[in-house]
Order: structure tokens, then C-alpha cells, then sequence
């Protein structure tokens, strides 16, 4: 009971508010949700602390409710997304860029087969050549799949100036927030976002 009232149903809660995220932002073009991003959880697993698979419910709720035909994740946490990936393992209208350490939690060599635009990084990158790394990656990503909703997991201003100028609605999960720290590093970037302009209230 205790888990359940404690983990499992605010969990649940923030899993729906990424599909409500994805209905937002094909009406705004543009939606977060603080909560959500659970990208280690497929549909029949957990993992790292993923119970549910949000990114693979939001996409495959817009896709069977008709609203989008295709979707591309940009998964920018610092670990690999396996989760999703077992699950659009093989679908070609799920395109998926993923920019993490190689050498950190997951390392599922069988879900990697999923990404089309796979950017490993070592340990102690510094903010300049991340950066160029995502420049070029995203610019060559979209260039390679044209997608009719973006999901982002981070890094946020550039990849929203990026599908701003795309005309690509975008869904911000933040994967996190559950420290103070990175939920103040949140709680800035969207409002530098807000600052320039790239999402209105």
C-alpha cells in the first residue's frame, strides 16, 4: 500500500501528464512536463527507477488516436534511453537520437540497435564540445527524418530554437527534478526559455 500511495501513483500521474504533454503540444507547439521521461521503463519492464513507459504510451497514444504518423525522441540525459528503444526497436516511423556516456548505466548493446543517431561521449565532456555535438547531430538527424511531434528529455534551448525554426512541436520531459539541484537547473532553463521567447504562458 505504502508503495503504491508513495511511488507507484504519482509515477502514474506524471506517465499521463506525458501524454497530455504530447496532446498540448501538437494544439501549442510546445509543452513540458516536469515530471515524466521515464526513459529506462519498455512496455513489458522497469528499470532504473522507471516504472512506466511514458515516452512509449505518449507516442503510441498519439499514433493510434491519429494525431501524428511519425515521432522522433532526442534523449539527451546522460544515459541511454533503453527503454523506448526495445520498444521502437524496428519501426522505422519512430526516429530516435540519443547523446549519452557510453560508459554508465545501461549499456543495453540489444536496445542500441534502435538509435538512428547515436552519439556516444566519454566521461568529462566539457560544455563546448557537447554542444558542437549536438549542433551537428541534430541538424544532420533532422535532415535524415522529418517528424511530426519532437521529444526532448533535455538540453533545451538550442533543441527548441532548432524545431522552432522546423515548425515541429515539441514535448519537453525532464526526466528528473527529484533532487534540488537539477530541479533548480529545470526550474532556470524553462525559464530561459520563457525569457527568450520560446514558450509562452
Amino acid at each position: 500500500m505504502l508503495v503504491q500511495y508513495a511511488y507507484l501513483k504519482p509515477m502514474r500521474l506524471q506517465t499521463g501528464g506525458s501524454v497530455l504533454a504530447g496532446k498540448l503540444a501538437l494544439e501549442r507547439g510546445w509543452a513540458i512536463n516536469v515530471g515524466g521521461g521515464f526513459h529506462h521503463c519498455s512496455g513489458d519492464k522497469g528499470g532504473g527507477f522507471c516504472p512506466y513507459a511514458d515516452i512509449t504510451l505518449l507516442i503510441r497514444f498519439l499514433v493510434l488516436h491519429q494525431m501524428i504518423q511519425n515521432a522522433m525522441i532526442v534523449d539527451l540525459d546522460a544515459h541511454q534511453g533503453n527503454g523506448y528503444e526495445r520498444d521502437f526497436l524496428g519501426v522505422p516511423e519512430v526516429y530516435i537520437m540519443d547523446m549519452y556516456n557510453k560508459y554508465i548505466y545501461p549499456n543495453d548493446k540489444h536496445a542500441k540497435r534502435a538509435i538512428r543517431k547515436k552519439v556516444e561521449l566519454g566521461n568529462k565532456v566539457e560544455d563546448m564540445e557537447y554542444m558542437l555535438k549536438l549542433r551537428q547531430n541534430l541538424k544532420e538527424a533532422l535532415k535524415e527524418f522529418k517528424p511530426d511531434i519532437l521529444g526532448i528529455v533535455k538540453r533545451d534551448e538550442f533543441v527548441f530554437e532548432t524545431c522552432k525554426a522546423e515548425n515541429i512541436p515539441i514535448v519537453m520531459l525532464t526526466s528528473g527534478g527529484y533532487l534540488r539541484k537539477t530541479a533548480r537547473i529545470i526550474a532556470d532553463s524553462i525559464m530561459n526559455l520563457h525569457r527568450k521567447g520560446l514558450i509562452q504562458g
